[in-house]
């Protein structure tokens, strides 16, 4: 069996490149691509083989999680496009944004002195509408307007946020001890 390392992630699945992806044909086409390449077909074969099936296997895996996930998409689509949307020394951020993370930062702490679980699903909830409005910016950014440069700014708030979203849940999991 031949297999290209060279294609793209999006290639691999035989699936155009963008943002706005058919999740139901990316899982279909993860599923036979697996199918051809899992190990346990080249147990008969030689080490060679067998750890070319390793490779191959290992490559259909990482390219599927990079395209299932929102975030790992765009951070994908950016990387085709030459730009590290996480570089350390691209953190700049909006005014308007900064003063939104501390206010759920704050938000998250007072919940948490005060066990107020309510509190915690309401901002989770503000952060979970948010977000969704940045994936429908993501989409348009570059998909359609091929900004890059903002599409790299959504990228770092959205990654912000699944960090406060981490640290709500790591909240509900202590007040529950």
């Amino acid at each position: 069996m031949q297999f290209d390392f060279s294609r793209n992630h999006f290639e691999l699945f035989g699936l155009a490149p963008g943002f706005a992806l058919d999740l139901a044909a990316l899982e279909q086409a993860y599923r036979a691509l697996q199918s051809q390449v899992h190990p346990d077909k080249f147990t008969h074969l030689s080490q060679a083989e067998q750890r070319a099936s390793m490779q191959w296997s290992t490559r259909v895996n990482e390219a599927y999680q990079a395209l299932k996930s929102p975030l790992n998409r765009a951070l994908y689509l950016l990387q085709l496009q030459g730009i590290d949307a996480l570089a350390e020394h691209d953190t700049a951020m909006p005014g308007d944004f900064l003063m939104q993370q501390i206010e759920w930062r704050e938000g998250i702490q007072d919940a948490r002195e005060a066990a107020d679980v309510t509190a915690l699903q309401t901002l989770e909830a503000e952060l979970a509408s948010t977000a969704q409005q940045l994936r429908a910016g993501l989409a348009r950014q570059l998909d359609e307007q091929h900004d890059y440069a903002s599409a790299a700014q959504s990228v770092r708030k959205l990654k912000f946020m699944d960090k406060l979203v981490a640290e709500i849940h790591d909240t509900y999991e202590a007040l529950e001890t």
